[in-house]
């Protein structure tokens, strides 16, 4: 696995790939699961999709996303691992998607060089505000990593975490922003779309609303179901820029999941829907849930990730999420609803009766 996890690391350092560099890489991730994770292997035979058969990284079977659920997807055992990311559980109750990763040293490697490119644009050090709780507090979400990380490796030493067990800590993160305000000194908020609800309500509860410095950003993640109310994405940046005093080109969606270990970003167009996208390592695709097969261009579908930053878990896996696909990336539409969420159900079915034999 070192070998493959190296070869992994230098595909993501390189600036300028080609399609077949992919494609060879993608199918020795493949490859390397087939071989040693015995659910997603059991799955491909039933489909006769084995190494020796599968040629393009398109033809490699896609996960669906609620096996993470029901089986130990890992190369290696699971008690050896440095790091377990669990989901949320909202779906099925306690039952919560389990991602087992060996080390976090590609996760990692993944998430700085992403995010540096897509939200620091060439800025070092921001002053941070992270609005979501700590790693002590959930060491297994991948969004506490993922913020802690970015709050290391790009926060100034002022940046501070304004969530704790109590929920946002808001008297102190308003002087925070009134600092910003006064001074001129642009700061950057993180955090769940849910916590920049909270806080907006809170802000309108105290009639307080402030305006930000030029060069302030916000980064949103994840949708607001199950949360304290349903708020559309357009009425929710409306309320950032009325909020805040800042405008929808200061404001970016990183779209991403526990079962990746990549993520994608706004296009950068400030148009919305947005269109999102990812680095060179990923790639995405729109299939039929109950083929697989790829949709016909310009058809909605449900989003396929290929992530070669999967190494451990599946190369591969099937979204419940509806996309269109667009030249530089894929316009992410919603969950999946009647014959769509049916059909991810079924594959689900499909795949647990497969790599339970």
């Amino acid at each position: 696995m070192n070998a493959l996890v190296s070869q992994i690391l230098d595909f993501m350092a390189q600036t300028s790939v080609g399609e077949d560099d992919f494609n060879d890489l993608a199918l020795k991730v493949f490859a390397h699961q087939f071989k040693h994770n015995v659910p997603f292997q059991r799955f491909c035979q039933q489909r006769s999709k084995t190494p020796r058969m599968v040629k393009t990284w398109q033809d490699i079977p896609a996960v669906p996303i609620n096996a993470f659920k029901d089986l130990t997807l890992s190369c290696v055992a699971a008690e050896t691992c440095e790091r377990v990311f669990m989901t949320s559980g909202t779906t099925r109750g306690d039952v919560k998607g389990r991602h087992f990763h060996p080390n976090l040293t590609v996760y990692d490697a993944s998430m700085l060089s992403n995010f540096a490119k897509h939200f620091m644009q060439g800025q070092s050090r921001f002053r941070m505000g992270i609005l979501f709780p700590t790693e002590k507090h959930m060491p297994n979400s991948s969004l506490a990593h993922y913020l802690a990380l970015a709050k290391t490796h790009f926060g100034s030493p002022e940046s501070a975490y304004y969530f704790d067990e109590h929920g946002l800590r808001t008297e102190a993160l308003c002087e925070a922003l009134e600092h910003a305000q006064q001074t001129g000194e642009s700061i950057a908020l993180l955090g769940a779309s849910y916590s920049f609800v909270h806080l907006i309500d809170a802000l309108q509860a105290r009639g307080q609303s402030f305006r930000l410095p030029a060069g302030t950003r916000f980064l949103d993640t994840g949708g607001f179901k199950g949360q304290s109310r349903d708020v559309p994405i357009n009425a929710f940046y409306d309320q950032l820029s009325a909020t805040f005093g800042v405008s929808r080109d200061q404001c970016l969606n990183m779209y991403g999941m526990t079962e990746l270990s990549t993520q994608f970003y706004d296009a950068g167009n400030h148009i919305l829907p947005s269109i999102k996208r990812g680095p060179h390592w990923i790639r995405s695709r729109l299939v039929d849930p109950l083929t697989g097969k790829n949709v016909a261009n310009g058809e909605r579908g449900i989003l396929a990730h290929t992530d070669l930053a999967n190494f451990n878990s599946a190369v591969t896996i099937l979204t419940e999420d509806v996309g269109q696909a667009v030249d530089d990336g894929f316009i992410l539409l919603g969950r999946a609803q009647g014959a769509e969420a049916k059909g991810c159900s079924l594959a689900v079915d499909d795949f647990l009766k497969a790599a339970k034999v």
